[in-house]
């Protein structure tokens, strides 16, 4: 019978090793070449793909933010009104709704979205706030609807 010695037991390094391996190379399944087959390669590899991960997660939502704010921006300009009188005027008027619902408005419910920034224009005047223009006609956003075509 062989006995394990102190020096064999300690170079054994049990199951912990299997289970940490599986779980870079299962991070790493992806990868082609010795990224995904070599363990050393692979963990430079992963941590990498990992970090980034971490950064595009962040820059997502800066860059989703920036989508909502130049959205409703544009909504505001299209009805002749800054963003940031819209915006005063809405709190005044206790309508509080955050970017991305404001964004959704203007795009997909403009009706919706006329009737609120008819509410802060009036409520702009009443105030007296800066930031109020007159509607361009080159402005207006057209659909079908009010296309007129000459027959």
């Amino acid at each position: 019978m062989v006995s394990p010695t102190l020096a064999l037991f300690v170079r054994s390094k049990g199951p912990d090793e299997f289970w940490r391996k599986r779980r870079i190379f299962k991070l790493a399944a992806h990868f082609r070449g010795r990224k995904r087959n070599c363990y050393s390669i692979a963990v430079r590899y992963v941590h990498r793909a990992l970090v980034y991960a971490t950064k595009g997660r962040k820059l997502k939502k800066m860059d989703m933010a920036e989508l909502w704010s130049r959205r409703v921006q544009a909504g505001c300009e299209q009805y002749g009104i800054t963003l940031d009188t819209f915006k005063d005027t809405l709190t005044r008027n206790n309508i509080l709704l955050n970017k991305k619902s404001l964004s959704d408005l203007a795009i997909w419910e403009p009706k919706s979205f006329e009737t609120l920034v008819k509410l802060s224009r009036e409520r702009a005047v009443v105030d007296s706030l800066p930031g109020l223009t007159e509607r361009s006609v080159m402005n207006q956003v057209y659909g079908l609807a009010n296309l007129k075509l000459d027959k």
